[in-house]
């Protein structure tokens, strides 16, 4: 996902493509595949995100992965105009009940988090585990389910 920055200039505004996240590059591929590609010295420059919660048999931390449910529930929310979308922290939410809720409709249609209020206003939070939270603009109670 990118957002759109203006620079002034003394003729035009111009728009400037900048990534919601900086530095990093989500793949979608087998763990064999990102080996080999991590083991390619043509790539060297590309350095995986580790998950320090999980270890493999050699006791490393392997490469983060983010399940595909996860990862289309992220893309969803930041395919929608990016200055209604923020990144987050746990301390900056104030969450109502912590049950997962889907939204129904609107820009936002099809996205599942939790609740919170941020800056005063009704938002669906997103997880992406071991990487970041993101907000939605305000959504209407009307327009939350809730997932049993």
């Amino acid at each position: 996902a990118t957002t759109e920055i203006y620079t002034l200039s003394l003729h035009d505004a111009l728009p400037i493509l900048e990534p919601f996240l900086p530095n990093f590059l989500f793949v979608y591929a087998t763990l064999e595949t990102i080996s080999q590609i991590l083991n390619n010295d043509d790539l060297n420059f590309l350095n995986p995100y580790y998950d320090h919660f999980k270890q493999d048999e050699a006791g490393k931390n392997p490469p983060l992965t983010i399940p595909y449910a996860a990862m289309m529930n992220f893309i969803k929310v930041t395919s929608v105009d990016i200055d209604k979308v923020k990144v987050v922290s746990e301390d900056q939410c104030h969450f109502k009940s912590g049950d997962l809720v889907k939204v129904t409709g609107g820009e936002f249609k099809g996205v599942v988090g939790r609740v919170a209020r941020l800056g005063g206003q009704q938002r669906v939070v997103v997880e992406v585990k071991g990487v970041c939270l993101v907000s939605t603009a305000y959504v209407p109670t009307g327009l939350l389910e809730k997932i049993k």
